[in-house]
C-alpha cells in the first residue's frame, strides 16, 4: 500500500476515534448535569409522595410550614424572620435544658445532658461531600454562563429575540406581583396541582390536546 494513502487513512480514524471520545464525553456531561438539576430533584419518590399526598400528615406539616415561612418572609424582613426562628429554637431548647436539670435534680439522677447524643454526633461535611456538590453548582455556573454568553452576544438571532419577548413579558409580570408572591403562588400550585390532575388525569390530557392543536394550527398560518 502507498505510504501517503496508510498514513491517510491513520489520521482518518484517529479524527474519527478522537470526534467520538469527544461525544461520548459531552453526552456523559449533559447525563451529569440533567442528573443533578432540579428536575430531577422535583421527580425524585420522596418529592413525588409529598406533592402528591400520599401521606398526609406529612405532606400538610412540609405544605403548612413552607407557606408560613414565605408569608413571614412577605411580612417581615429575612433577618427578623431568621431572627425570630432562631430565637424560638433558643427558647425551645433552653427549656427542655432546664426542665430536664430540674427534674434530674429533684429525682437524684445522673442522666447526664440531655442533649449528649446529638452533641456527640458528628455534624461535619466530608471533603468528599463538600466536592462532590461543589462540581454539580460548577457545571451548573458553566452552563448558565455559556447560555448568557449565546444569548446576549446574539449567536442565534431568533433565540436572543425569545429572550427579548420574555423579559419584556416579565417586565409586566413584575409590576403585578413582586418575587416572594410569586413564591407563595409556586408553592401552592405545587401541592395543589398533582393531586388534582392525578385525580382528573384524562379529561385535562384531552384539553390540553385541544388546546396544543389549536395553538399549532394557529401558528402553522
Amino acid at each position: 500500500m502507498d505510504p501517503m494513502t496508510q498514513s491517510a487513512q491513520i489520521s482518518s480514524s484517529q479524527g474519527l476515534a478522537d470526534g467520538q471520545n469527544s461525544a461520548a464525553k459531552e453526552s456523559k456531561l449533559s447525563d451529569s448535569f440533567l442528573s443533578s438539576s432540579p428536575v430531577s430533584l422535583i421527580q425524585s419518590p420522596q418529592v413525588k409522595d409529598l406533592i402528591h399526598w400520599r401521606d398526609p400528615k406529612k405532606s400538610g406539616v412540609v405544605f403548612g410550614l413552607s407557606l408560613l415561612l414565605l408569608l413571614s418572609l412577605a411580612a417581615f424582613s429575612f433577618i427578623s424572620v431568621a431572627s425570630y426562628l432562631l430565637l424560638a429554637l433558643l427558647c425551645v431548647t433552653i427549656t427542655f435544658r432546664i426542665y430536664k436539670s430540674v427534674v434530674q435534680a429533684v429525682q437524684k439522677s445522673s442522666d447526664g445532658h440531655p442533649f449528649k447524643t446529638l452533641i456527640e454526633k458528628d455534624v461535619s461535611i466530608p471533603p468528599e461531600t463538600f466536592r462532590k456538590h461543589v462540581d454539580s453548582s460548577l457545571t451548573h455556573i458553566n452552563r448558565a454562563l455559556k447560555q448568557m454568553s449565546r444569548l446576549f452576544l446574539v449567536e442565534d438571532l431568533v433565540d436572543s429575540l425569545k429572550l427579548a419577548v420574555v423579559m419584556w413579558l416579565f417586565t409586566y409580570v413584575g409590576a403585578v406581583f413582586n418575587g416572594i408572591t410569586i413564591l407563595i403562588l409556586a408553592d401552592i400550585l405545587l401541592f395543589a396541582v398533582p393531586p388534582v390532575y392525578e385525580k382528573n388525569k384524562t379529561q385535562i390530557d384531552q384539553y390540553i390536546d385541544v388546546i396544543r392543536t389549536q395553538i399549532n394550527t394557529t401558528m402553522a398560518k
